[in-house]
């Protein structure tokens, strides 16, 4: 762990001598995992934690001075892509609510990607209304009998823990009686069951508890304060989705870059979209870049969901360009359809997609997960432009007396 007497009075030359110690470790192992579990140690996982936390309590801009550095040095930083839903949303929640035991247990190896984490809020009858959930936590003296059904459980089939929300009051109004677990993905009663997506892969996945056992320790915050947690991961997956800063001409505007040129195109028409759709881009990551810059420690606001609606929404628009610069072959689908399940990659940053029928199929789901862009909308227009919410008929109603199909 980090030495808690870290001096601070010069933060870059601080920053600055521990990357050099930790790009001259990257040359003494092969292990990506012993690498990351370095770059912990010297706290430059996330710089803007406490000390002794893979963090050095510094500002998030030396972050991205950090991630420029190591992809320079052509060290990968795809960690944090492949475990992003611990890296991601996890830690920062960890962070921020967890107990000392927690995130001296969770932290590290979640970062050295060593432990792969899922996250677990949708059920078939609970989607943008996660408040309804129905999945019940009952205490039973020493821990907690979880039993119900989660849905859209992205790499659930590689996880080892699992952030769970679920009902221990039904009799107080549905934001009151949540609570928030970590549960060991290998306990008895948990299965795992594949859901076939349109790429022809199983990503997301289903999971249902039979009589899980949680035990007390693995309560993330309070118990009854589960809604005010789950909006710190829900922020936090959204910043991790929508406000990734990759480098410059990455992700889509690279793609469709390498394909105009593949292709031999010369267009006139198809490069003035070309380039709309890569201004359009580099104006978001820029703003990402900004937001980053300027985010401080705890719960992200609503910044978030104006970067992942941008991000959903561009994306989407530059696959189908895509797809158009492909011309018939784009009917084609080289992948084809066998049912697989994605393993862990640490070689690229696409979820294992390189091709543009293959992104394209897939960017549908960027405006669906993480919140949907019609839920981004809602939160922008009330907690940025301050309009009223829409009604709610059920604020004020025990669980158990909401009418449920």
């Amino acid at each position: 762990m980090s030495d808690t007497k870290t001096d601070i009075s010069n933060p870059e030359v601080l920053v600055k001598e521990k990357l050099d110690e930790l790009i001259s470790f990257r040359k003494t192992t092969d292990s990506m995992h012993d690498f990351w579990s370095k770059q912990y140690d010297l706290g430059l996982a996330w710089v803007h934690f406490p000390v002794g936390t893979g963090g050095l309590d510094l500002n998030p801009k030396f972050q991205l001075m950090i991630n420029e550095t190591l992809r320079k040095e052509g060290i990968s930083i795809n960690n944090r892509i492949a475990n992003i839903l611990g890296i991601g949303m996890g830690a920062p929640t960890i962070s921020e609510y967890g107990t000392e035991e927690q995130k001296n247990k969770y932290l590290r190896p979640m970062f050295a990607a060593e432990e792969i984490w899922c996250q677990m809020f949708s059920e078939p009858g609970s989607g943008s209304d996660l408040a309804s959930l129905s999945t019940k936590a009952v205490d039973d003296g020493d821990g907690y009998i979880v039993n119900g059904q989660k849905v859209w459980t992205t790499l659930g089939h590689l996880a080892k823990w699992g952030l769970l929300v679920a009902r221990t009051d039904p009799n107080v109004p549905k934001h009151r009686g949540l609570t928030f677990f970590i549960v060991d993905m290998e306990s008895e009663g948990v299965e795992v069951r594949p859901l076939r997506q349109i790429t022809g892969e199983a990503e997301f996945n289903e999971v249902y508890f039979t009589d899980v056992k949680i035990p007390k320790e693995n309560v993330l915050g309070e118990v009854g304060d589960g809604w005010g947690v789950s909006l710190a991961i829900l922020m936090n997956e959204r910043v991790a989705i929508g406000g990734n800063v990759r480098e410059r001409g990455a992700g889509a505007p690279g793609h469709l870059v390498q394909l105009w040129k593949d292709k031999e195109l010369d267009d006139p028409v198809i490069k003035d979209k070309l380039m709309e759709l890569w201004i359009q881009q580099e104006a978001v990551r820029l703003t990402n870049l900004r937001a980053t810059q300027l985010r401080e420690k705890g719960t992200p606001g609503p910044e978030g969901s104006t970067s992942k609606l941008h991000e959903a929404e561009i994306n989407k628009a530059s696959y189908e360009f895509g797809m158009d610069m492909l011309g018939n072959e784009g009917l084609l689908f080289p992948r084809g359809y066998a049912l697989s399940q994605p393993e862990l990659n640490f070689d690229n940053d696409s979820f294992g997609f390189t091709d543009t029928q293959s992104l394209f199929l897939r960017a549908r789901a960027n405006s669906i997960e993480g919140g949907t862009s019609e839920i981004m909308r809602n939160i922008i227009a009330e907690r940025v432009l301050g309009l009223p919410s829409e009604p709610s008929l059920d604020k004020d109603k025990a669980w158990k007396d909401i009418p449920r199909s």
